[in-house]
């Protein structure tokens, strides 16, 4: 429980359903509820696998390829300060405009992992906390399966909050209403911008850290 709890704490904060799903919305508004449920599901098992992934693997991805934890926070860092800087400049009369066929019949499958899931969902911050969690028991034995076990029902608790708040993310639209939403879409994009910054300087820090850490010891 202490494990699951843990785990759990470290991940709300990173992943913020509640937050994302505003997000979501905005990038599939012109999706019918059926489908934008049907695209939660998908988003919230890929969301598992990606964290699931990260824990019981990412260690070993990162060392086989010679990836650090600090270049992939930079490198993920940077698509997500991207992403929300894109939803950042979308022109806001865009939402009081009738859309164009096309975009009513647009396909969201296609962007069910990409961006939805990542970055958008379980980003570099979510990775890399994950893999940190894996890192920390690599000092002990292989079988210690209890922490392996809480950790992933841990993830299955994040995918099932995941898949509510963006199953029902046009609930919050009708609440808010349009206007609501809008401001409510903005703050989101511009918190999802600050993280990937600091994403980036937490992983830029650690990067300097180590070049100049060696200098300072040699003195």
């Amino acid at each position: 429980m202490e494990t699951f709890l843990l785990v759990l704490a470290a991940l709300f904060p990173v992943i913020n359903p509640p937050g994302t799903a505003l997000v979501f919305l905005s990038m599939t508004k012109y999706a019918s509820p059926d489908t934008r449920r049907s695209l939660a599901r998908r988003v919230a098992v890929n969301a598992f696998f990606v964290m699931a992934g990260s824990l019981l693997v990412g260690t070993f991805i990162l060392t086989f390829y010679g990836i650090s934890v600090p270049v992939l926070r930079v490198a993920g860092g940077l698509i997500v300060a991207a992403a929300g800087w894109e939803l950042l400049k979308e022109d806001a009369k865009k939402t009081a405009e009738e859309p164009a066929a096309e975009e009513r019949q647009a396909d969201y499958t296609p962007h069910a992992f990409y961006p939805l899931t990542l970055p958008l969902t379980t980003g570099p911050g979510t990775i890399a906390v994950m893999i940190s969690l894996g890192l920390s028991r690599s000092a002990y034995s292989a079988q210690d399966l209890g922490f392996y076990v809480a950790s992933l029902l841990a993830t299955v608790a994040m995918a099932i909050a995941i898949y509510v708040c963006f199953a029902y993310s046009d609930r919050v639209e009708q609440l808010l209403g349009r206007g609501g939403t809008n401001i409510a879409v903005r703050l989101s994009a511009f918190i999802l911008f600050c993280l990937g910054i600091q994403i980036i300087w937490t992983g830029a820090s650690d990067l300097l850290a180590g070049v100049f850490a060696p200098a300072s010891v040699a003195k």
